[in-house]
C-alpha cells in the first residue's frame, strides 16, 4: 500500500494539471487522466501481487522513475554447470538465442559489401566442443582463471574470462605466419551504464611466447564502456620502443551487448579488423616486418568482477586471407572453410560474405566463367542426411551470388559430396572445422 500511496501522490498533480488544460482538449484529457490512474492502480496491485507483466512493469518504472527513458537492454547470462551437475543462473539477465545468426540481426543482404576474406589453410579452431563443463580448455594456457560455460539450454560453449591486470589467455597457435586471419565471438554479461570507459579486451601479437607484453607488439583494444563511444585503441612497439599509439573513432556499444563477431586479418604490416561487417581499422604498416609477431593473446581489464563478464567462442585463426579471385582464375579451382553456416543447417552466417564477394568479382569480370560449387560436411550425424545437408549448402551459396549480386543461375551449378571426401581428421575439432568447406570449380 506504500508504493500504492506513493503513486497516488505522483499521479494525484497530473490530474490538476490535466482540469487546467485548455476546453478544447479538457474532457478528452480528464478520461486520458482516469484511465491512467486506473492504470497505474492495477499495475500496483499486479505488481504487489507478482503477476506483472514485463511490459506493465516498464510503464510502472517509467511512473515510479519520471527522468528514466525506459529500461537499460537486458544482457544475456550464462548458465554456468558445475562438475556435479549443479546450475548457478544469473535471473536479473536474459539470454539471447544463441543459434541466432551472429546474434546481431542483420542478414546477409548487409554484409554484401563486407571485404574480410578467411584464410584457406586453417592453424587453430576452438569452438570448446570437446570440453567439460567447468574445466579450463586443454588447448589454452594462462596465469590466471577461467572456465567452459554453456548459456541457456543452448549446446554451444563459451570460455569465461577473468580481468585482472597481467592476466592472459593464449591459444595453442602454432607460430603465426606473415599472412594470416583472426576470427571469434564475443558475448557480454552485465554491462550497464557504470561500466568503466577503460573496460577492454585487448587482442596483442607479441614476440613473447608467455605472459608478458614482449618487445614487438602490436595491440588491439576493443571498448565494452555503454555511456560513451570510447574507440578503438591501437598501439604498437618495435625493438622495446612505441610506434603507434592511437584511438581510432567508433561506437561499439550496441555491437557489445549483441554478440559481435570480430575478424582481423595481418597481410605482413598490414592490420585490418571488422566488427560484424564495418571495417574499423586499417593501418598500413603496424605490424614488425618479418613475422617476429607468432604469438596471439587475449587479455581483459577494468570489468567490475563477479558483475560484468566476457565470454568468447570460435576462435579460428587461418594462414592466407590474400585474394582468391586470382587463385580461381588462374588455377581453375578454390576449397574453402569460410562460409560458414549454421550449426545442421544450410542457413549462411552473413560474416562468410566477403569470400562469396570475391566469387561474384570473378563471374563479373569473366563473363564466360561456368562454376560448380560443391558442398562438403564433417562426418557428426547419418551420412545421407549429410548428403542433403551438403547439397543445400551449395544451393544456398548458389542463392546468394544470384540474389544479391546478379549472377545468372544458367552460369551455376551444384552438388553435394558429404562427408565422403574428407580432408581432415572427423574424429578432432580442427579436423571437422577442415572438412566443413565449400569448393568452386571452373566448368
Amino acid at each position: 500500500m506504500k508504493a500504492f500511496n506513493a503513486l497516488l501522490r505522483l499521479t494525484l498533480p497530473l490530474c490538476l494539471l490535466l482540469a487546467c488544460a485548455p476546453q478544447a482538449n479538457g474532457q478528452l484529457l480528464k478520461k486520458l487522466g482516469k484511465k491512467a490512474e486506473r492504470a497505474a492502480e492495477r499495475a500496483v496491485e499486479r505488481r504487489v501481487e507478482k503477476e506483472t507483466t514485463e511490459k506493465t512493469d516498464e510503464v510502472l518504472d517509467s511512473i515510479l522513475e519520471p527522468g528514466k527513458k525506459g529500461k537499460q537492454p537486458k544482457t544475456p547470462a550464462p548458465k554456468e554447470e558445475s562438475s556435479n551437475g549443479g546450475a548457478n543462473t544469473d535471473t536479473n539477465t536474459t539470454a539471447p538465442d544463441p543459434s541466432h545468426t551472429g546474434n546481431t540481426g542483420k542478414s546477409i543482404s548487409v554484409y554484401s559489401k563486407f571485404d574480410f576474406v578467411p584464410g584457406d589453410k586453417l592453424l587453430f579452431f576452438d569452438d570448446f566442443g570437446n570440453e567439460f563443463i567447468g574445466d579450463f580448455p586443454s588447448k589454452w594456457n594462462t596465469n590466471g582463471g577461467g572456465e567452459v560455460v554453456t548459456v541457456n539450454d543452448a549446446p554451444e560453449k563459451w570460455l569465461e574470462l577473468i580481468p585482472g591486470y597481467g592476466i592472459h589467455y593464449l591459444p595453442d597457435v602454432p607460430k603465426l605466419p606473415e599472412e594470416y586471419t583472426i576470427e571469434f565471438d564475443v558475448l557480454t554479461v552485465g554491462l550497464d551504464q557504470k561500466t568503466s570507459s577503460t573496460a577492454i579486451l585487448e587482442i596483442a601479437l607479441s614476440d613473447d611466447s608467455g605472459f608478458k607484453r614482449g618487445a614487438n607488439f602490436v595491440h588491439a583494444r576493443l571498448p565494452f564502456c555503454l555511456y560513451s563511444a570510447v574507440g578503438i585503441n591501437m598501439e604498437s612497439h618495435v625493438n622495446s620502443r612505441r610506434e603507434i599509439y592511437s584511438t581510432v573513432r567508433a561506437d561499439l556499444r550496441e555491437e557489445v551487448l549483441n554478440r559481435p563477431h570480430i575478424s582481423i586479418a595481418v597481410n605482413k604490416q598490414r592490420f585490418r579488423l571488422w566488427v560484424n561487417e564495418e571495417k574499423h581499422i586499417d593501418i598500413p604498416r603496424i605490424v614488425p616486418a618479418g613475422a617476429v609477431l607468432g604469438t596471439l593473446k587475449f587479455h581483459m581489464n577494468n570489468f567490475r568482477d563477479g558483475k560484468e563478464r566476457l565470454f568468447i567462442t570460435n576462435l579460428k585463426v587461418a594462414e592466407g586471407g590474400v585474394d582468391l579471385r586470382r587463385k580461381l582464375i588462374s588455377e581453375g579451382k578454390i576449397s574453402t572453410n569460410g562460409i560458414l553456416f549454421d550449426s545442421g543447417s544450410a542457413n549462411i552466417q552473413p560474416q562468410s560474405m566477403g569470400i562469396i564477394r570475391q566469387i561474384y568479382q570473378v563471374l563479373q569480370q569473366e563473363t564466360g566463367m561456368n562454376l560448380k560449387i560443391v558442398g562438403h560436411t564433417d562426418a557428426d550425424g547419418d551420412d545421407s542426411a549429410n548428403m542433403t545437408l551438403s547439397t543445400k549448402r551449395a544451393e544456398s551459396v548458389k542463392n546468394a551470388l544470384v540474389s544479391e549480386y546478379g549472377i545468372s543461375s544458367d552460369r551455376l551449378q551444384t552438388e553435394g559430396k558429404g562427408e565422403s571426401e574428407p580432408v581432415g581428421d572427423n574424429a578432432t575439432v580442427d579436423g571437422k572445422a577442415q572438412n566443413r568447406r565449400v569448393e568452386f570449380i571452373k566448368q
